[in-house]
């Protein structure tokens, strides 16, 4: 029996292309507590290319696309600052928790 070749190039241009994020039906996620995390990625949306790359790495999931710009969940955002180091235009920071 032979398997279907699958497609090794998704397009990943469009948002319709991609899975959904914490918005997504049946996702079963912690919120975050207050006072846990210790940084929180803030965006500059006027230099957010949107690359999706924020999106594609986050390992919780929590970023999302909302009237033409990237934002963050976080209710859900643990801080772990993934979403900055791999951010190639350098629009997303750090800033620490008070």
């Amino acid at each position: 029996m032979s398997r279907p070749e699958l497609d090794k190039s998704p397009n990943l241009n469009s948002f319709e292309n991609l899975p959904l994020g914490t918005y997504g039906k049946g996702l079963m996620l912690t919120e975050t507590f207050e006072g846990w995390r210790n940084e929180t990625p803030i965006i500059d949306t006027e230099k957010c290319v949107m690359c999706n790359m924020c999106y594609l790495v986050c390992p919780e999931g929590v970023v999302y696309q909302e009237d033409n710009k990237m934002k963050i969940d976080y209710r859900f955002c643990k801080g772990c600052g993934i979403c900055a180091k791999e951010c190639k235009p350098g629009c997303i920071a750090m800033k620490e928790e008070v």
